[in-house]
């Protein structure tokens, strides 16, 4: 119950500084920090998912999770921020079916998110100065 409210908590978060960054108006650096804090936020919901596996099927990693909660979390969220940034070390590997699915989602995303944020904030502060260019 702890990793879903958890998961349900960090997606809420994430959800509200999405809505922050892409609101109207210029390009702030607390708009570009908020997008750095949305990239952490994702590598920790899905280190929240993987927590969830992990209870849900023992054998779901290759690696030793049975060591308490503290060592399993930190363990799924290392693995989580492996995953994001695809630099895939190898050491823990996700062994089922659910595992897998969510790892390869976290490497996509992970690849992709911040191509699509470059490009939707490139194109946000564009239409932001060609508005401002028309008016002044």
């Amino acid at each position: 119950m702890d990793a879903v409210l958890t998961l349900f908590l960090l997606s809420t978060l994430a959800v509200m500084v999405v809505m922050q960054i892409f609101r109207e108006g210029p390009i702030t650096r607390q708009r570009v920090q908020g997008s750095i804090i949305i990239y952490l936020l994702l590598g920790l919901i899905w280190a929240e998912a993987y927590t969830l596996a992990a209870y849900l099927d023992s054998d779901a990693f290759t690696v030793n999770l049975g060591l308490g909660q503290n060592a399993l979390s930190a363990r799924l969220t290392y693995f989580s921020f492996v995953t994001l940034t695809t630099v895939g070390y190898g050491d823990i590997l996700p062994t089922n079916l659910v595992s897998r699915t969510l790892a390869n989602m976290e490497g996509l995303v992970g690849q992709l998110f911040p191509a699509i944020l470059i490009a939707r904030l490139v194109s946000m502060e564009i239409a932001a100065r060609e508005t401002k260019n028309t008016k002044g």
